[in-house]
Parts: C-alpha cells; structure tokens; sequence
C-alpha cells in the first residue's frame, strides 16, 4: 500500500482533488471531516475542549467561531488545542489504514501535514496549488471569512513555495478542472503500477 498524503494551504482546492481521488475508487481519510465528527454533538472531544476553553461549546458540539476567537493568534492556546485534537486523529488515521490495509493506494488528506510533522508518517506527498490571487479570491468567498483572518489562518501555514519544494507531486487547480482531474487520474495509474498493478 501507498499512502499519499494530500495537503495544501487554505483555499487551494485540496477538498476538490481529494472528491477526484474518491471518485476514482481511492479511499481518502479526511482529517477536517474527521476533526467536525470528533467536535461534532457528542463527539469525543467535546468535554477535554470545553474544559480547556470554557464556554466554546454547546449542544451542537464545538462552536468552531468561538474555539476560532480562543485560539487564533494566541501559540500557547493553539499548542492546548492541538494536544487535545492531534492524538484523537492520529488514533482515527490508524483505523482508517487498517481498516483499508488491501488497498494499493490510498489518500491521507491533512490540511497543516507538513507543519504537524505528518509528512513523516506517509510515502509521497502530494501538493494542492493555485496562484495566490485565486487563493484569496476563493477564500473571501467563505461565509465569515475577512482579509485579516485569512492572514492569521496563513500565518500559521508553511508558504506555499515551501510546500512544493517539498512535495513528490504539484496538483495545480487554477486550471480547467477536466485538466486537474487528468492529472489525478495519472498520478494514480503512476502509483498503482508501481506496486505492480
């Protein structure tokens, strides 16, 4: 098995290439869906997080705007969360492998995979890029979202320069999707031959 993983700054179209893989057959662990599951109503998580940031949960779970306002900005706070949230996904990814431990290839999609030291844990890596000005186009599209929370979101991911330097593969998105999902579709006839398929 080939486990790649799938990364990219905010805005990139990682959750788009991350569809193609599945729509290809390639089983894909989603570590923010996994993360919305584990902070979700009843999720897991739920208590330790409202124990360490009083007041940012409810019956709905986490309040992601008020976890948001807790933590941005703030290293220590960021460093509380991540060692409530980390290990819980680490444990979640394991079932996930097991779980697929016959598949030739499958996709780990981890949004700060370099920055969390994920890259370690997988075989290739496989970035998502755009220019920087359709990046931020599509990220101030989102509901709440403002230039200044962009900013402190990409301050705390590597540049994306750094990300390609250190990727396998570069999936650009700021290109016709007919010609993204090409490229998809040959890295996986790449990797899957290579394991003799």
């Amino acid at each position: 098995m080939i486990v790649l993983g799938l990364t990219g700054s905010i805005g990139m179209g990682k959750s788009t290439v991350a569809q193609m893989f599945r729509d290809e057959g390639v089983p894909v662990f989603d570590a923010d869906a996994c993360v919305h599951h584990l902070q979700g109503p009843g999720g897991r998580l739920v208590p330790a997080i409202e124990s360490a940031f009083p007041g940012t949960t409810g019956p709905e779970g986490v309040n992601r705007a008020a976890l948001g306002q807790a933590v941005l900005g703030d290293d220590a706070a960021m460093r509380r969360l991540e060692a409530i949230v980390h290990p819980a996904v680490q444990a979640e990814r394991a079932a996930f492998l097991a779980a697929h431990a016959g598949a030739s290839l499958v996709v780990v999609d981890v949004p700060l995979l370099f920055e969390t030291g994920g890259d370690k844990a997988v075989d290739k890596v496989l970035v998502v890029s755009a220019k920087p000005d359709v990046q931020e186009a599509r990220v101030l599209k989102r509901l709440g979202m403002t230039k200044a929370k962009f900013a402190a979101i990409l301050a705390r991911q590597m540049p994306d320069a750094d990300k390609r330097a250190r990727a396998d593969h570069v999936v650009a998105t700021d290109i016709p999707l007919a010609e993204t999902r090409e490229k998809v579709r040959t890295l996986i006839a790449c990797m899957t031959a290579s394991e003799g398929r």
